[in-house]
């Protein structure tokens, strides 16, 4: 794609959008960014754009000049069904994503890692592992840095380690990583994808582009993941904790790659299985790029894990306090109650995304939570689930910090209270990392 020769519409001044219009300003494209939200953080992004002299318009006045543009990139906020570009591929203009963008400029190596839980968790791993490696690499994506934000910093040997969700996927056409991650696939983001088979469906356009030179890293151990291999030309190798498979596994309480003797499982910082199939992808894509036994295991050793993910704030009164806000959806949730061993008083709710919280309920009453504290939008459809299961022992406020403060009247020593809302944070707070900051900040201030 030449740029100079082109038109853009970018839809959304996220950090992806502003990224694209950057880039494009500075190639001297001709450059309009469409920004619906009346919201501080918009604001505060036009303002930006404007300073670098891209023109900021609504979206009325950019439906009468559709025609003037030849391309419109989609932030990954931005549905692809967005009425503009729906109009504007009507009009046979070209519709892509951030990503695609990026990708369309360069051709370094890729690592793409998607599912539904871990994501973030796997490429900090790959990340510390190269890094440790001392090989050349940039950790991007969805993890909160936009690939083209390090376009000018990507040489033909770096290796670009990005994190890719549901929502860049719908904009996907091109797009080939040389080696892509499937980790698991649950229930998420239904609010948008509207089935699971959308849902699944999007996944699978991480690897739709591949060929017999590039690889594809599936969990064995989830069935609509292993199902992937028939639909694939990449080479595939898999992740297990229940045996062996060519790729890397867990065996009696071992982690190995194609019967090469990786680590303990007990050595690793990470707690819960969930972690450790995060550790074994991350094996597999290191040994892909020929990294060393030893410093895999030096690197895996020292990960301390990601902010934000059953990180641990504060001991106080012999209580135990775990920040879990990037849960999401409730399959991470699960993950978070099978991870933390103790009794627990659970902080739940968030705004929805089309989930039903039967399974979570379940689980939770075979669990060792003790008291459940509901808050957020979805604090009553998540008090019928658990009334209808029969679980009393269940708190509900509005107030967020209310609900912190709950938790701790509830939790006596030895106990843990975990914040894991099985929910966005949109309801509340611009972002999940925002929410977990405040309960961080409540708790300290106990």
């Amino acid at each position: 794609m030449y740029l100079k020769t082109q038109k853009f519409l970018i839809i959304g001044a996220s950090k992806s959008g502003f990224a694209v219009a950057n880039y494009i300003k500075r190639a001297q494209g001709c450059c309009v960014v469409l920004e619906e939200l009346e919201t501080e953080k918009a604001k505060r992004a036009i303002i930006k754009l404007k300073e670098i002299g891209v023109e900021c318009i609504n979206r009325s006045f950019a439906e009468e000049r559709l025609m003037d543009y030849d391309v419109v990139v989609l932030s990954p906020g931005v549905p692809i069904n967005h009425d503009v570009a729906v109009r504007a591929k009507k009009l046979g203009k070209r519709i892509i994503g951030e990503l695609e963008f990026a990708y369309m400029q360069t051709i370094p190596p890729i690592i793409a890692v998607t599912g539904t839980n871990g994501k973030t968790t796997t490429v900090s791993l790959i990340n510390e592992i190269f890094n440790t490696a001392n090989k050349d690499n940039l950790l991007l994506g969805n993890v909160g840095v936009p690939f083209t934000d390090k376009l000018d910093e990507i040489t033909k040997d770096t290796v670009c380690i990005t994190e890719i969700s549901s929502f860049q996927l719908e904009s996907v056409n091109l797009f080939c990583p040389h080696v892509s991650c499937v980790l698991n696939i649950a229930p998420d983001h239904l609010e948008r994808h509207y089935t699971m088979d959308n849902y699944v469906f999007l996944k699978k356009r991480i690897f739709k582009n591949q060929r017999e030179s590039e690889y594809l890293i599936l969990n064995y151990d989830d069935e609509i993941v292993k199902s992937f291999y028939t639909e694939t030309k990449a080479k595939v190798l898999w992740v297990s904790l229940n045996g062996r498979v060519d790729g890397a596994y867990r065996e009696n309480g071992k982690l190995f790659y194609n019967n090469e003797f990786i680590i303990n499982e007990n050595d690793l910082r990470l707690k819960g299985e969930h972690n450790v199939y995060d550790v074994l992808f991350s094996v597999a894509c290191a040994k892909l790029f020929n990294i060393e036994t030893n410093v895999i295991r030096d690197a895996l050793i020292n990960f301390k894990g990601v902010k934000h993910r059953i990180e641990l704030v504060r001991i106080k009164n012999g209580v135990e306090f775990y920040n879990d806000s990037k849960a999401t959806n409730t399959a991470s949730t699960i993950s978070a109650l099978k991870a933390i061993e103790k009794t627990t008083i659970l902080i739940l709710g968030g705004s929805e995304k089309g989930e039903d919280y039967t399974s979570l309920f379940e689980n939770i009453k075979m669990s060792n939570v003790k008291h459940v504290v509901l808050t957020g939008a979805s604090r009553f459809n998540m008090l019928d689930k658990a009334s209808a299961l029969g679980i009393e022992n269940v708190t509900v406020t509005e107030n967020f910090e209310c609900a912190v403060k709950i938790a701790n009247l509830f939790a006596e020593s030895g106990d843990a209270v975990l914040l894991s809302p099985a929910c966005a944070s949109f309801d509340l707070f611009n972002s999940f990392e925002e929410r977990g900051e405040k309960f961080i900040k409540v708790v300290e201030g106990l």
